[in-house]
């Protein structure tokens, strides 16, 4: 459960973090799930979900990645392997801050 520990750390994606220790992805994504599953200890608060709206013309970004848009505009490019609760905590904290 460590190295679990060590990827939440360290803002990597799961790719990333598993290619720079020279695990298998399914590997570092099993141990992740049962940290998780496990808890630790810690209540984060629950995951709040916010109106989006699909734009019918793609912003200029790099290809493949994701674009969020909060609220007051502020834009986050994340690539489509990117640890989805890690950007829900992301957009979350941006969206507090905003306010």
């Amino acid at each position: 459960m460590r190295v679990a520990e060590e990827y939440e750390a360290s803002g990597l994606t799961q790719r990333e973090f598993a290619g720079r220790r020279g695990l298998r992805l399914s590997t570092l994504q099993s141990w992740v799930y049962r940290r998780r599953r496990q808890g630790t200890g810690v209540a984060e608060p629950p995951v709040r979900l916010l109106p989006v709206q699909v734009s019918s013309a793609p912003a200029a970004s790099a290809p493949g990645s994701v674009e969020v848009v909060l609220v007051g505009g502020v834009r986050v490019r994340v690539s489509p392997d990117a640890d989805v609760d890690y950007v829900a905590r992301l957009v979350a904290a941006l969206g507090r801050t905003a306010c």
